[in-house]
C-alpha cells in the first residue's frame, strides 16, 4: 500500500507540470484533477474536469494532452487512461487524445490547425504577467521606468517569481542569461528600448491582472460546480 500512495504522489507530482494555458497555473492547484488512481501495476487512471461544461476545447485539449504526456513518461507506469468528464467535447478530446490524434484529426472538419501556436500565444502572456511580478518591487519602490529598462536579470534579487519568469521565457527561447535585460519584447527578444519601459510596464500589469482575474473566476465557478477537492490540490496548494 505504502509504494502505491508513493506512485500516486510521483503521478501527482507530474500532473503539477501541466498548466492551464490561459490561466498559466497548474492543473492540481486549481483543482481540475477530479480523480487519480494508480494500481500496483502501474495502470494510472486519471479524471480531469473543468469549471464549465463549455470550457474553450483547445485548451481542454491541451491539458488533457499533457496530462497523457507526463504520466506516460514516468518510469513503471504499464497504461495510461486519461479522460475529461462533463464537458461537451469530451468525447472528441478523449479519443483523440487516447488515439495521439492531434487536435485536427480530433476534430475533423472543424479545426483549422494545431495548437502550437495557441500555447506559444499563453506562454508569452506568461511572460508579460511574470515580468510585471518581478518589476513590481522596483516600481513600487520610485524607480523610474527608464531605469527599469536598463537592468538585467542579474540586478533582480532572487525569488520564486524571476524563477518562474526565467521559465516562461526559456519555454519561448528567450534569453534568460544573468546579462539578458529584465524588460524584453516578447515577440523577439529585443531588449525593450528605455522610452517605450512605461507602456510596457504597463502592458504587463494588464496582463497580470487579467489572467488573475480570469483565474479567480474559474476557481469560483469550479467550486460551485463541483464541492469536492481535486486530487493534489491540498498537497500544492
Amino acid at each position: 500500500m505504502t509504494a502505491v500512495i508513493a506512485e500516486k504522489d510521483r503521478v501527482l507530482d507530474a500532473l503539477g507540470a501541466v498548466r492551464d494555458p490561459e490561466l498559466d497555473e497548474p492543473i492540481t492547484t486549481l483543482g481540475f484533477v477530479s480523480t487519480c488512481v494508480v494500481s500496483a501495476a502501474g495502470d494510472v487512471v486519471v479524471r480531469l474536469r473543468l469549471p464549465t461544461y463549455f470550457c474553450a476545447p483547445n485548451f481542454a485539449f491541451l491539458m488533457v494532452a499533457d496530462a497523457y504526456d507526463v504520466v506516460s513518461a514516468l518510469p513503471a507506469v504499464r497504461s495510461v487512461d486519461v479522460a475529461l468528464e462533463d464537458h461537451f467535447a469530451a468525447a472528441q478530446i478523449n479519443a483523440g487524445v487516447a488515439a495521439r490524434a492531434g487536435f485536427v484529426a480530433s476534430f475533423d472538419g472543424e479545426a483549422a490547425a494545431e495548437l502550437d501556436e495557441l500555447r506559444r500565444t499563453f506562454v508569452a502572456k506568461a511572460v508579460l504577467a511574470g515580468t510585471d511580478q518581478v518589476c513590481r518591487p522596483f516600481v513600487a519602490s520610485g524607480t523610474d521606468p527608464a531605469e527599469v529598462a536598463r537592468l538585467t536579470i542579474a540586478d533582480v534579487p532572487p525569488s520564486a517569481e524571476l524563477d518562474r519568469l526565467l521559465r516562461r521565457r526559456s519555454e519561448l527561447g528567450l534569453p534568460t542569461g544573468p546579462d539578458a535585460p529584465l524588460l524584453i519584447d516578447v515577440a523577439t527578444g529585443e531588449a525593450i528600448a528605455a522610452p517605450a519601459a512605461a507602456r510596457h510596464l504597463g502592458l504587463a500589469r494588464l496582463t497580470r491582472t487579467g489572467i488573475e482575474a480570469n483565474t479567480g473566476i474559474c476557481r469560483g465557478m469550479l467550486r460551485h460546480r463541483y464541492t469536492e477537492t481535486g486530487a493534489g490540490e491540498e498537497e500544492q496548494g
